[in-house]
């Protein structure tokens, strides 16, 4: 039987991990420290087992968001990464932060005290109608400095 296992990082790259096994207790958490750490209305977090989790390149800053709570991040380009209880056996992970991040669905919510009035209408918002021009996506592509959704020898690519 294959183990699952989930690898994630960063934007930029300098902060990677893999983490062995099914994520536990998917959810999105709406409250407000959650919405800072983020930057955005929630955070989607899963918990890994610590024991089956590894930093594969660099390290996070951490920043104690409280007492009890530590919040993981990258010290170059920003991006939320972790909420973690130092002692506990897990850690939680930031969903978007997954290579595949379509592959963990959230199951609950939680502090929905703090949770949006209006995400309710957000399906019925107008699409807009044009996707961008094909030449800006290429020049977007041919300047990306974001990190692949995968694992790379080195990074930047060519960097040994």
């Amino acid at each position: 039987m294959e183990t699952t296992r989930q690898t994630g990082g960063c934007q930029c790259g300098a902060v990677r991990y893999l983490a062995r096994g099914e994520l536990g207790y998917p959810h999105i958490c709406h409250c407000r420290m959650c919405q800072k750490a983020a930057g955005n209305y929630f955070l989607p977090l899963a918990a890994a087992k610590r024991d089956h989790f590894e930093l594969t390149r660099g390290e996070p800053k951490w920043f104690h968001s409280s007492d009890l709570v530590r919040r993981g991040f990258c010290g170059d380009c920003g991006t939320p990464l972790f909420y973690d209880i130092p002692e506990a056996d897990f850690i939680n992970i930031a969903l978007g932060s997954l290579d595949e991040p379509d592959a963990v669905r959230p199951l609950m919510q939680s502090n929905t005290d703090r949770k949006m009035s209006w995400f309710h209408a957000l399906d019925s918002l107008p699409v807009e109608p044009e996707p961008e021009t094909p030449d800006r996506e290429n020049a977007i592509a041919a300047t990306n400095h974001q990190h692949p959704d995968n694992d790379t020898k080195s990074w930047p690519l060519g960097e040994i």
